[in-house]
């Protein structure tokens, strides 16, 4: 039998190479960014408060990576839409539909499904940073009074109108823009007959996520406070710490599974 050729372009070395240049510009550019965000997130815990993490779409892989997690940050918090029908009485079908993120109503109902406090940080993960129900959200946050922090790609938001009725987008809401430095569409690889295939944004996500939390724990430790962060549950003990950590922080932070 016959084995089938890769187009000599579309391939994972090609995929690897495209991707690789895009991590090396965010690792090259971000990080006076993301310091500054560590920075301001450091003070939010010693002055025990609260991160509050937000992404829709394959930008909750962001909001995920940063809570509940071996080695990451008891005190951080995700935000996620369907939280509208866990607590504020949405229907479900309304809430996991496409149109939802479009919808500024949704980003009005969020701040009022969790416990926020006057110190509390945010921090919002958006590829197109143009929808309404984001950017809402965003405005949201800045009418309370707190700090933003914001990724999102300059190059896909700066190419977009906004959906939103005020014509913000949300590095324009932000105090601090981690700029993803993925292109306008979200990909890689482009098809002999112009279509663009593969995506960078998770796993620059991931990227500035572990990137941000060790800068988080640096600040902290230079300022001799101490780490509240998880360990895996599968080590020695592991379980007991953890639910510590979870019971002085219950109130605020909702843990899922």
């Amino acid at each position: 039998m016959s084995t089938a050729q890769q187009h000599p372009q579309i391939n994972m070395q090609q995929g690897w190479q495209q991707l690789s240049s895009v991590l090396g510009e965010v690792v090259a550019t971000q990080e006076g960014a993301i310091r500054q965000a560590a920075w301001l997130c450091a003070d939010c815990i010693e002055r025990e408060g609260v991160i509050h993490t937000f992404g829709s779409g394959h930008s909750r892989a962001f909001a995920a990576e940063l809570v509940h997690r071996a080695g990451g940050l008891a005190p951080i918090n995700r935000i996620d839409l369907e939280d509208l029908a866990l607590y504020g009485n949405w229907p479900l079908e309304r809430v996991r539909s496409l149109e939802c993120e479009r919808d500024p109503q949704a980003g009005s109902a969020l701040l009022d499904c969790h416990q926020i406090e006057a110190q509390d940080v945010f921090i919002i993960a958006s590829q197109s940073g143009v929808n309404a129900a984001i950017v809402e959200y965003a405005h949201q946050i800045k009418e309370r009074g707190h700090h933003l922090i914001a990724l999102t790609s300059l190059k896909h938001t700066q190419q977009t109108p906004s959906r939103h009725p005020s014509g913000q987008k949300l590095y324009q809401l932000a105090d601090i823009v981690i700029d993803n430095c993925t292109l306008h569409g979200d990909t890689l690889l482009e098809l002999p007959e112009g279509e663009q295939v593969s995506s960078a944004s998770s796993l620059v996500g991931v990227l500035v996520a572990q990137l941000l939390n060790a800068e988080i724990v640096g600040a902290l430790l230079a300022r001799g406070k101490q780490v509240p962060a998880f360990v895996s549950d599968n080590i020695q003990g592991g379980i007991e710490r953890n639910l510590l950590l979870q019971r002085r922080y219950e109130k605020r932070v909702r843990y899922r599974g």
